[in-house]
């Protein structure tokens, strides 16, 4: 297969993953909202390929879901899309631009600083249509739901983001489906990544937390 076909290949295959991380893997957070792994899939394949990348997986994945589990339609399809695009393509434009496990940390934390905003936006716009509730009670719930969840959202994809993305770009090299590359990382910046994907968690773990009233 030429780069091209892998390519398109890799692409279908991680959208197929995501997929599945949204049917098997959806975790009741709070209220009504549940969170699924599925853009840490789509956030590996902008790492790898690019933001571009991020986006067609999102997209496709959210056309499948449209047609087979959604409750929302076409709103539904539109809030999935900006969801992960503003973070996951964020993190692989920052990435692109700086490629080093740096730039990952970084574009990681830009996705998540730019995504909790535009949800917090799209959801006061959005919700109260597909929904059929008045503004003000979507309104209410920003700052206690919205506004936690996303922060959870996010950190959490950024943990599992930076824990998983060596381990998949390795299959994917043995695989052929991606090329090798002449430099690589030391034991000692493999290492680096493990407190910074620990605090993500730990990050994560007392949104949720608080979010449940635990604490």
């Amino acid at each position: 297969m030429n780069d091209k076909v892998k390519q398109i290949v890799t692409l279908g295959m991680l959208s197929a993953i995501a997929y599945v991380a949204v049917f098997f893997l959806r975790i009741p957070v709070v209220l009504f909202l549940k969170y699924e792994p599925k853009d840490v899939v789509i956030t590996i394949g902008g790492l790898i390929f690019g933001p571009v990348a991020s986006l067609i997986i999102s997209v496709v994945v959210s056309l499948v879901e449209l047609f087979t589990i959604s409750e929302t339609g076409l709103w539904g399809l539109l809030m999935n899309v900006l969801s992960t695009c503003s973070f996951a393509c964020v993190a692989a434009w920052v990435y692109k631009k700086k490629h080093s496990m740096r730039g990952a940390v970084m574009g990681l934390v830009a996705g998540v600083c730019v995504m909790v905003p535009v949800m917090l936006l799209w959801n006061y716009l959005i919700t109260p249509i597909y929904m059929g509730q008045p503004r003000e009670a979507v309104e209410a719930l920003l700052l206690p739901a919205f506004l936690p969840f996303n922060l959870f959202k996010g950190v959490m994809n950024a943990a599992l983001t930076l824990f998983l993305y060596k381990p998949v770009v390795r299959g994917l090299r043995k695989a052929s489906l991606i090329p090798e590359t002449k430099t690589g990382g030391s034991g000692t910046k493999k290492l680096a990544v493990l407190p910074v994907v620990l605090v993500f968690l730990v990050t994560g773990v007392l949104i949720l937390l608080v979010m449940k009233g635990i604490i």
